[in-house]
């Protein structure tokens, strides 16, 4: 069967319905992945660690991501899809309960693993059922829609997460996280079709997908080509203060022009997709290759530069154009490649402040975070070149498309 699961004759009622509820989920993911940063002065004092100490309790989560969502994918290819996604919301739930009671800092690092693992899986497993429910050519609208909770929670749940950390402590943010998981479990059963599982699903069914060089390019493209966007986004605070030289009150100014750029792009971007979904990656890819370059010249304004991140932000429309893509070049494996997909971008989010890290370290400045999202844009328009190209080779030979691992 193909990535669109259902018949065009077969769609579901009330699609929107059932995306709400996805993005429900989506929201209550984003607000305790980017919320986490903003809160780490608070845990860290209360916790008694110093900053960079308490930053190892985003790295866990992050790990979690990784680690959980092939692991999951794989073990739960017999599960129905809205089995899994009631449990994995569960287990973000009761994640986070615990780390709102965290009596140690070593305890939250644990329960913010224990947090991200569901992540990566629930995201792919919720963009398999969106795209199931509406017809092929509004499937990439349909993940886009998904995303928009994760994009919301950049705009409004992280910085109401952050002030009710400030006024109430950091606790009550990861319990009221808690609660958003357990409202978005609630939404996903009551309004999530039920479904029979595929009977001929298996572990190594969804292990095979790794054999084609589609699905490994299309998540180098993301490991790759979005790192640059995290580079920039992770030293935005200190480049705001010792380039453009303005107050740290600010920051929240621009950070919600990145939300709101996140939350453009995933509305718009989709609608070009569906018409054309290889070519919008690729024009994706020189937009971000070119915003990020504006971003060395643009940083030292603060118009410019809350513009500049706002078309940055743009650019992350690419999560939902490659979740896509990896439905069409992932065979019967579906689940796989799709939870695959979110550790590609937590690899991104290692790689690209990693790497702009190093470029300030020596003495390039804080603007060089942008030429190395630039460098970082182009390394993922070469992947996608290549992909192209196989591509290309595929529909000139017939039996490749039986067989594209060839």
């Amino acid at each position: 069967m193909t990535s669109n699961d259902a018949p065009q004759d077969a769609i579901q009622p009330w699609p929107s319905l059932v995306i709400f509820a996805l993005a429900m989920g989506g929201f209550a993911i984003g607000v305790t992945e980017f919320a986490t940063m903003s809160l780490l002065p608070y845990f860290a004092k209360d916790l008694h660690v110093d900053a960079p100490t308490a930053g190892h309790a985003i790295s866990a989560y992050a790990l979690g991501v990784v680690v959980g969502a092939p692991i999951i994918a794989v073990l739960a290819a017999r599960t129905s899809r809205r089995t899994l996604l009631m449990a994995l919301m569960g287990v973000f739930a009761f994640g986070n309960g615990l780390a709102a009671l965290s009596p140690t800092y070593h305890w939250l690092v644990a329960f913010r693993f224990l947090s991200g693992l569901p992540h990566g899986a629930y995201f792919g497993i919720a963009a398999m059922v969106a795209s199931s429910l509406v017809p092929t050519n509004k499937r990439t609208q349909a993940i886009g829609q998904i995303f928009l909770g994760l994009t919301g929670a950049t705009v409004i749940g992280v910085p109401a997460a952050n002030w009710l950390g400030q006024q109430v402590g950091w606790r009550w943010s990861f319990g009221v996280v808690a609660l958003l998981g357990l409202a978005a479990l609630a939404l996903v059963a009551l309004l999530t079709p039920r479904d029979t599982p595929d009977k001929e699903a298996s572990p190594l069914r969804e292990l095979a997908a790794l054999k084609r060089p589609q699905v490994w390019l299309t998540l180098a493209i993301g490991a790759i080509g979005f790192g640059g966007m995290f580079a920039v986004y992770t030293y935005l605070a200190s480049t705001l203060t010792d380039v453009t030289h303005v107050s740290s009150l600010y920051l929240p100014l621009v950070l919600c022009a990145f939300g709101l750029g996140l939350t453009a792009g995933n509305l718009i971007i989709p609608l070009f997709a569906d018409r054309a979904l290889m070519p919008t990656a690729g024009a994706l890819l020189i937009w971000t290759a070119a915003t990020l370059a504006l971003y060395a010249f643009a940083a030292h304004n603060i118009w410019l530069v809350t513009f500049d991140v706002f078309l940055i932000g743009c650019g992350g429309a690419l999560g939902t154009v490659l979740q896509a893509r990896l439905m069409d070049v992932s065979g019967e494996a579906q689940a796989l490649p799709a939870a695959l997909n979110h550790s590609a971008f937590n690899t991104a989010n290692a790689i690209g402040p990693w790497l702009g890290g190093i470029a300030i370290g020596a003495g390039f400045g804080w603007t060089s975070t942008g030429w190395v999202g630039f460098a970082l844009a182009l390394g993922g328009l070469v992947i996608w070149l290549l992909s192209v190209v196989i591509d290309s080779r595929i529909e000139g030979d017939p039996k490749l498309i039986e067989d594209p691992a060839e």
